[in-house]
């Protein structure tokens, strides 16, 4: 039986993760939760999973937990902590044999990192991780022999499509080393909620069209990347680090149906695909039972009750994003941590109705401009939660002339 850490707990991620516990509490145990500012879910979660250890993002909930938790009427008391350490201790708990990141955007790479530190085997849903902090994790990972195994649709995938190679397990994973055989990968993108609008009707978008996502129930901020197709642009740096190929070998196709969630082209031009429904809970198992295939009583996929999966090529006038992720990525050093941390306070802005759909791409790549004379070709940890700084700042400077007008 596995011992099982979630970081985010209350989000999309940690209550699937914890749906998955739940089904099959043979294979998996909870020992640990963080979360942010559901305590009513979270109290809910601690009477369910009976975790030793839970934190919560914010000390000033600490009060308001501890009361949440003294109505159990079990009688279950976990120790309670807080803030930036709690997480931590969370990540890092001794008795979790791994860890399930689902903390969002930037806030998840320090408890991340101590996990790894700890030695912990992590799931990782929180593409952040690597996208901002890939010169300091790269090399963490590899001190402490820690084993990442990608738990978001798209690198579960490959990493799927890739146990059938001469690379069957994760010993290769965040070297930057070449996956022996592979030629290319192919990202496969639902479009998003506007994947049938046209461009020129993007300037009207609003806050509920863009979180309003045709095959996937997401979190917000992930809804409003799918729609500007920055979550693949990520996607693609994250692949990047992953699998360690480059660039121009890593496309994005859209895909409407979502049933394909990637595919990798092999040396000898043979294609692999990974299908399944467009449900987070297939990626998020496979990295908690790796090795291992747990039989699942989820509905089997039809494909001739499907009809027909199709594909295009992305609209590049509609989705500039996907060129921003691209050449920050090819840029490196500290760039895409701009990126990230730029797109981030971007969302948000918008998700706040501060600014409109279409100024998303035009403030990360004022920022991402900004930042190229000062490129930390290999920023150390500090030098990158500067950055992220920098560039948050850097968009609420560019969009403070939005706000007034």
């Amino acid at each position: 039986m596995k011992a099982i850490s979630v970081l985010g707990s209350t989000g999309s991620i940690g209550t699937q993760t914890l749906q998955i516990v739940e089904e099959f509490p043979e294979r998996f145990r909870v020992v640990a939760l963080s979360a942010g500012r559901n305590l009513g879910l979270l109290a809910e979660q601690i009477r369910r999973h009976r975790p030793e250890v839970v934190a919560v993002a914010d000390p000033d909930l600490l009060g308001a937990l501890r009361d949440q938790v003294a109505r159990d009427p079990a009688g279950h008391r976990p120790l309670l902590l807080a803030g930036a350490e709690g997480l931590e201790a969370v990540a890092a708990w001794s008795s979790a044999d791994l860890v399930v990141t689902g903390i969002v955007g930037c806030a998840g790479l320090m408890p991340t990192l101590a996990a790894i530190r700890a030695g912990k085997d992590l799931a990782l849903a929180n593409k952040e991780t690597l996208i901002a902090a890939a010169p300091v994790v790269l090399p963490a990972l590899q001190a402490s022999g820690s084993r990442l195994l990608p738990a978001d649709s798209e690198h579960s995938a490959i990493f799927q499509c890739l146990q059938g190679t001469p690379w069957p397990d994760t010993a290769r994973l965040s070297t930057g080393q070449p996956t022996p055989g592979l030629r290319r990968i192919q990202l496969t993108a639902s479009g998003g909620a506007f994947r049938d609008w046209p461009a020129a009707d993007l300037a009207r978008a609003t806050v509920a069209d863009a979180t309003s996502h045709p095959n996937w129930s997401m979190g917000r901020k992930i809804t409003v990347d799918s729609a500007t197709l920055m979550n693949k642009g990520l996607e693609v740096i994250e692949a990047h680090y992953l699998f360690g190929v480059s660039y121009d070998a890593i496309e994005i196709v859209i895909h409407p149906q979502s049933i394909i969630h990637s595919m990798v082209e092999l040396e000898d031009s043979s294609v692999l695909a990974q299908l399944g429904w467009p449900d987070m809970k297939l990626p998020i198992l496979y990295a908690m039972s790796w090795p291992e295939r747990i039989a699942t009583p989820w509905p089997r996929l039809d494909l001739a009750r499907l009809g027909q999966l199709s594909f295009r090529l992305p609209d590049r006038e509609k989705y500039p994003c996907m060129e921003l992720a691209y050449a920050a990525g090819r840029a490196g050093g500290s760039m895409p941590a701009v990126l990230n941390a730029a797109n981030e306070q971007a969302v948000a802005l918008f998700l706040e109705e501060q600014v409109a759909f279409l100024d998303i791409p035009r403030l990360i790549e004022a920022a991402c401009d900004r930042h190229r004379s000062d490129l930390m070709a290999a920023p150390d940890l500090d030098g990158i939660l500067a950055v992220d700084r920098w560039a948050r700042r850097a968009v609420r400077e560019a969009a403070a002339p939005l706000l007034a007008a």
